[in-house]
């Protein structure tokens, strides 16, 4: 057993027995009356400060052994700070004591959880930390804060010879009057070594050939640890010469750099000689077309000038070469004299696709994050997901735009399409498909502890009425849809890559995984990892089956599901990419992956569909719901899921397909239904895609309406099967053509309706198909969104800026009447609190851009460019643009898993899986992360960790959104 863990387990032990003995001491009799334990706690104070005011953001940390249940926090300042709005709490000032009371929905903090709250302040002349809090009249502990340590080299996008030495050196420093005690060196999660004493440095010579990101790690004497921002370089097969950074864009008359350096010492002096290999003539080199590197400064880079001509544009490859070195190519591409946005989106892009910088596995698919330590819908960051291909293939798709390269958008699908698309290796039996009875019905449960759920052969469901014309249509029985989930690195050991059953912890490649199996309030920290195709070599005696569904005997199995969200992106990508070629005319370049999109969207009809195919409205009783035929069970929206799967010995001869009952409004793309069913390239070849996408088209505008809160944010979203197994829903619950209302209309924990970021999402796609189209009732949408959007965001005169992050709601739509729609004056929204989160600001910021370019709104246009300034000068690093974000949440790594009792299996890896297991005891490859440190002190009772995360689909999405901003407002 990891010696970390067995610590773990002891002091989670000794809180079970401590829970167990409290109904006992309840029981006493004693005059003594109780009394409640004193509060413990710790302020963290961070703040923005832009000389004449800033924010302050504060995290109160719960130390003491008893759950804060409502709290107000008190301090002072010593300066003339004025407070101008709060948030996440009720804010007030009284001379220079401020006083913030908890909202209604933050108001309990659990035992070692935190909170976070922050104001608004203006100001002159000095502006000091206040030094004392209390909470609840307590006074807190200041947090103490943890060491910064940063990685100074080897130097962001650096290549060295295989066999060369790679000097690390770090720089580390501790808070509150702690010191510094080792400094540890990691290539991604590998140890390579440590320093205990300054400076801190460390030679390494055996990295392999390829890329690496490289991490330093201190410790300071508090028993505080702190990781540096991941720092990539590429080791070369032999001596190279480097060339940074990989794109670059020049303007019109002007003229842009790169540099140019070694990556080995040589012997004697190499002479470095850069022209242009092909493409545009209006670029060329004017300055260091020849240059020399010594023994001495073959290290020290040095600059090429490329000049661009007065006019013209388009890209070319400019080449430096050295005698005994591989040569190094840039592309230049040349911009209209006013694109300065296009130059920003190609410095991103840059950046994104930089091997070195850690975005891409060996194979070329998109990470979920450079960050491994990191955990949301995926439960770690070298995994993937159907949505970060779709953004690979809509960046690519911009890259060609601007470049008119149209070979990488091209690569991006034939990566998605090998990698995330499952062979017919991967669904072998989907001949023995039955269309007239798709599934065997089995309920969803509210809570992971309810399963495994029965499966009910005597429930009817109904008919699948588009396998048929698929097959007619593509030849073939298999479903051409993207699994939803990757294990890019294979971290968890199934081997389950494209082609291959449960290979094992040895094989290389992606392996295909999923997740979340066991109703809406499992979240991510209550999940079981388990591969798409359960050979039962791992898990329990019937691999992972019998965890989630029960049944009489279980035979091996493959099963897929699918994102629609993420295949409808792949769907607008296309869309964008054969617009922007025929403009250039270039549209025969694309013309084949613009097909296979069609041949996407056409099996994307799988999501509009109820899970058991029963026919729409009404739908309540899983007995007397009726079975649809034909079309009536479809609802025409894009639903949280479509999945399919069968047995994988093809002498048993069963496959199933299923949809999904529930809508969630942040799931929805006109764009594509638009593109699907209106733009003759994507047109699908069955019989009846197009008019289905049509309808979609319609129906998802108009769930809109029906979604739209009195303020103007767009509410959760409807289902035909309420509680996921047909029952009967709250008296008075409005309808959507029958559906029913849900205000969370998937998972709970957190509950899916309160992110801003579906929002922003949704309402880009809303914003890009009225900029195309003028339709008038996606401009009603849009603009009462925008109006709400706008008066809730906040840009500061420093270009720091708040945007709405977590949403309440209150009250109910109206029930839907296409007819004549009614006003929903009883749906209410409330933005609980705010962020600066970048990714979400650039998808917002693309929503007003392309609803300014067609309405002409000013305010929409102002603040669009406003966003994009914003973090453009104030959060870039050399990853790509981040902000820091607390992750109180992280407290969860030792939530307990449901596993019923008697039940017990292993992972690949050894971990026991049981009914003690928790979150992370299945997943024991995080203690081995440089960051894990963080999750132990915050575990054992100190301040919620702090991390700057580079997200695959927030880098590209900011790229896109400059790229969108400079066609159509620069």
């Amino acid at each position: 057993m990891h010696p970390r863990r067995r610590r773990r387990t002891r002091r989670l032990w000794t809180a079970v027995v401590a829970a167990l003995a409290l109904p006992f001491a309840m029981l006493s009799t004693g005059s003594t009356p109780a009394r409640a334990a004193a509060v413990q706690c710790s302020v963290d104070y961070k703040t923005n400060d832009w000389g004449s005011g800033f924010t302050a953001e504060l995290t109160i940390s719960n130390r003491g052994t008893e759950a804060i249940s409502g709290w107000t926090l008190t301090y002072d300042y010593t300066g003339n700070q004025k407070l101008s709005n709060g948030w996440s709490g009720t804010w007030s000032q009284s001379g220079t004591t401020v006083t913030a009371k908890n909202a209604s929905w933050n108001g309990t903090i659990a035992v070692g959880a935190a909170v976070t709250t922050g104001a608004q302040f203006t100001y002159s002349g000095s502006n000091a930390a206040p030094t004392n809090f209390a909470i609840n009249g307590t006074t807190c502990a200041g947090a103490h804060q943890p060491p910064i340590a940063v990685l100074t080299s080897p130097a962001a996008g650096a290549v060295y010879a295989q066999g060369d030495a790679v000097p690390l050196a770090a720089t580390a420093a501790a808070a509150d009057g702690a010191t510094i005690s080792k400094v540890e060196f990691y290539d991604d999660t590998r140890l390579l070594g440590a320093d205990t004493s300054s400076p801190y440095t460390l030679s390494v010579s055996n990295l392999t050939v390829g890329s690496h990101s490289l991490v330093a790690k201190a410790y300071d004497s508090l028993g505080a640890s702190a990781d540096s921002t991941p720092v990539g370089i590429t080791v070369a097969s032999g001596p190279a010469v480097v060339a940074s950074p990989p794109q670059l864009g020049v303007q019109q008359g002007k003229t842009g750099t790169y540099e140019v350096k070694l990556s080995t010492q040589p012997s004697s002096n190499v002479t470095v000689t850069t022209s242009r290999a092909s493409g545009n003539s209006g670029l060329s080199v004017t300055g260091g077309a020849s240059l020399t590197f010594t023994p001495q400064n073959w290290s020290t880079a040095q600059k090429v000038t490329i000049t661009a001509a007065a006019s013209g544009t388009g890209s070319a490859t400019f080449e430096s070469a050295a005698t005994g070195h591989a040569k190094a190519a840039v592309t230049v591409t040349q911009l209209a004299a006013s694109k300065e946005y296009d130059a920003r989106f190609l410095e991103m892009y840059g950046k994104i696709t930089n091997p070195a910088n850690g975005y891409f596995s060996p194979e070329g698919i998109p990470y979920h994050s450079v960050e491994t330590l990191i955990v949301e819908a995926p439960d770690h960051g070298h995994e993937t997901t159907s949505e970060a291909y779709s953004y690979l293939l809509w960046l690519q798709a911009m890259y060609g735009k601007v470049t008119g390269d149209w070979s990488k958008f091209n690569g991006a699908w034939e990566i998605m399409e090998k990698y995330m698309i499952p062979t017919k290796a991967d669904q072998p039996t989907n001949s023995f498909y039955n269309a007239s009875k798709p599934a065997t019905y089995a309920p969803e449960y509210d809570t992971p502890n309810e399963y495994p759920a029965r499966l009910d052969t005597g429930v009817s469901v109904g008919q699948d009425p588009i396998a048929a014309e698929l097959k007619s249509a593509y030849g073939t029985d298999d479903v051409y849809g993207m699994h939803w989930l990757q294990d890019v690195d294979n971290v968890y050991g199934y081997g389950n890559s494209p082609g291959k059953c449960e290979a094992g912890p040895s094989d290389t490649g992606p392996s295909y995984i999923n997740t979340f199996q066991r109703g809406p309030q499992e979240s991510v920290w209550e999940t079981v990892p388990q591969p798409t195709c359960d050979a039962f070599k791992y898990g329990g005696k019937n691999g992972y089956l019998d965890l989630f569904t029960g049944d009489a005997s279980y035979a091996k199995q493959w099963k897929f599901t699918n994102a629609p969200d993420a295949d409808a992106r792949a769907v607008q990508a296309a869309y964008w990419a054969d617009k922007w070629a025929k403009e250039q005319g270039k549209g025969g370049d694309v013309s084949a992956v613009v097909g296979k999109a069609a041949k996407m969207g056409d099996y994307l009809r799988y999501a509009m569909y109820d899970k058991y195919f029963k026919k729409i409205g009404n739908c309540v009783g899983a007995s007397s719901c009726p079975a649809g035929t034909g079309k009536d069970s479809s609802h025409y929206l894009l639903s949280w899921y479509y999945a399919w799967g069968g047995a994988t010995d093809s002498s048993a001869g069963w496959a199933w397909r299923i949809g999904s009952s529930h809508a969630h409004g942040g799931y929805q793309n006109p764009l594509a239904a638009y593109a699907l069913s209106n733009y003759a390239p994507l047109k699908p070849k069955s019989t009846t895609g197009q008019a289905d996408w049509a309808k979609s088209l319609e129906r998802q505008v108009e769930f809109y309406r029906w979604l739209q809160s009195n303020e103007g944010a767009i509410a959760g979203g409807a289902t035909n099967s309420w509680g996921g197994r047909y029952a009967t829903p709250p008296t008075g619950k409005p309808t959507f053509y029958g559906m029913y209302y849900d205000e969370k209309p998937v998972y709970h924990d957190p509950p899916s309706n309160q992110w801003f970021g579906f929002q922003a999402w949704s309402m880009e796609r809303v914003a890009e198909y009225y900029q195309q189209t003028g339709n008038a009732a996606a401009k009603t949408v849009l603009d009462k969104w925008v109006d709400w959007a706008l008066s809730k965001t906040t840009v500061n005169p420093d270009g720091t800026y708040r945007i709405p992050s977590t949403l309440q709601w209150s009250g109910a739509p109206d029930t839907w009447n296409a007819s004549n729609p009614g006003s929903n004056s009883g749906l209410h929204v409330t933005v609980a609190d705010y962020t600066d989160d970048v990714g979400v600001a650039a998808a917002y910021a693309k929503t007003l851009t392309y609803y300014a370019d067609r309405s002409g709104d000013a305010d929409a246009a102002r603040v669009a460019k406003a966003l994009l300034d914003g973090m453009w000068d104030n959060h870039q690093d050399a990853l790509g643009i981040a902000v820091p974000e607390t992750r109180a949440d992280y407290n969860r790594f030792d939530d307990g898993l449901y596993v019923p009792s008697g039940w017990t299996g292993t992972m690949p890896n050894g971990d026991t899986i049981n009914s003690s297991s928790t979150f992370d005891s299945i997943r024991s490859f995080y203690e081995d992360d440089p960051a894990w440190s963080k999750i132990e002190a915050y575990l054992a009772g100190g301040a919620a960790p702090s991390f700057t995360y580079h997200r695959f689909w927030a880098q590209a999405d900011i790229a896109l959104a400059m790229g969108s901003y400079a066609e159509l407002l620069e």
